[in-house]
């Protein structure tokens, strides 16, 4: 079970989903990471996607139902959120009644005193700051990616929203590259371009020059051999 300050574990996180998918709402603590409502108890009514957001924890405390991250809150301990019975006081047995007896005296004037006012000291009790209530944060779609990246002599294309893959790298032709790079207006990508594309425009000329001379040779051989006929 986790401690209040710790939040829970990937264990309690499991046995919660299963208390949902039977039916009951485990209870939890807040930790000190949820600010103000530390130490208050509440309800887990649902477990939505952890990896669309941090905060998949939907707890329900009073009559609002807000996503905290598993470090803001804790599994309860056993009579969390109970009302201890207050004790009961027994009556005070009453005082019994004695006889009065009264002496009749003519009262002495007792000697003046000047009264003192002794100095009234105020105390001003200072109140700590409250501390604002986390708010829940709106959940929004996943970021989307779209890389195009160049390795050995082969341009691809990725994309990828959140931690899901929605496409693995594939390849595409230069001229598919260059008009996708076309469409971002930066200097220093436009010149990364031009010179991976001017290395291949010149080993492609080196290759095919290389492939003339050898068809060129072979020609010539065949010549040869047809005159030897």
């Amino acid at each position: 079970m986790g401690a209040a300050g710790q939040g829970l574990s990937d264990d309690e996180v499991r046995s919660i989903r299963e208390a949902l998918a039977a039916g009951r709402k485990p209870k939890v603590v807040f930790t000190s990471s949820a600010g103000q409502i530390a130490g208050q108890v509440g309800q887990v009514v649902e477990l939505t996607d952890p990896t669309a957001s941090d905060e998949f924890v939907v707890v329900r405390f009073g009559r609002d139902e807000l996503p905290f991250s598993p470090a803001d809150v804790a599994v309860a301990p056993r009579g969390a959120g109970r009302r201890a019975a207050e004790p009961k006081s027994e009556p005070e047995p009453e005082p019994a009644v004695e006889p009065e007896f009264v002496l009749e005296r003519e009262p002495v004037p007792a000697p003046r005193q000047e009264r003192r006012e002794e100095p009234r000291v105020e105390t001003v009790e200072a109140k700590p700051a409250r501390r604002p209530v986390k708010a829940a944060k709106p959940k929004g779609p996943a970021g989307l990616t779209v890389t195009l990246a160049y390795a050995d002599g082969e341009w691809t294309v990725a994309a990828q929203q959140g931690s899901k893959s929605l496409a693995k790298p594939y390849v595409v032709k230069p001229a598919e590259a260059l008009r996708m790079v076309a469409l971002v207006d930066v200097p220093g990508v436009h010149e990364a371009v031009e010179q991976i594309m001017a290395a291949e425009r010149a080993e492609a000329e080196q290759q095919a020059e290389k492939l003339r001379a050898e068809l060129a040779e072979i020609e010539a051989r065949l010549a040869e051999l047809r005159e030897a006929r």
